[in-house]
């Protein structure tokens, strides 16, 4: 059974196209370009994500890097990347952290349970969300988290980039 945060943490999910008839115009043109690098493998690289492709959109991008497995077989999670927006509504910069510690969600088993579902299922994952921050601040945002591999094989980092959803984010 889902914890209280959990069930409060995720009100939509998604892992298929559908989200794109109802989602902002901003997490449509992120999801669009990521689809585009594929090249006929199961999971684009990185490398191939071009930063200047998408200028407007890297206040809100975080990339989380997957640095193996823990003893209980879940993805150890460390935030490479975090755009300053994120920074600016977490009201610090989480950057070389692990999720477990710096996370910004409802919990950090909430966090993880998001990051595995992707890891696992080498899927990208569309979600509104509404929770409470670690440091107590509600949020109601549109996120959209997408994995790459070096291999084609195995996750390696996770792209999330969110938009509020008091705005339809265009």
């Amino acid at each position: 059974m889902a914890s209280e945060g959990e069930r409060q943490a995720a009100l939509v999910r998604c892992d298929t196209r559908a989200f794109l008839e109802d989602c902002p115009s901003r997490i449509a043109e992120i999801f669009r370009y990521w689809d585009s690098l594929h090249d006929g493998r199961a999971l684009p690289r990185r490398a191939e994500f071009r930063p200047e492709a998408v200028p407007r959109h890297l206040p809100s991008i975080l990339l989380v890097d997957v640095e193996g497995l823990d003893d209980a077989g879940i993805g150890i999670y460390r935030y490479r990347v975090v755009g300053t927006e994120s920074v600016r509504l977490r009201g610090r910069d989480p950057t070389g952290q692990l999720v477990r510690d710096a996370f910004f969600w409802s919990s950090g088993e909430a966090a993880i349970a998001i990051y595995e579902t992707v890891r696992t299922s080498r899927r990208h994952l569309y979600q509104t969300a509404e929770f409470f921050s670690p440091e107590g601040r509600w949020r109601s945002e549109h996120s959209l988290l997408l994995p790459f591999s070096e291999d084609g094989e195995g996750v390696t980092q996770i792209m999330v980039y969110s938009v509020a959803r008091s705005s339809r984010g265009d």
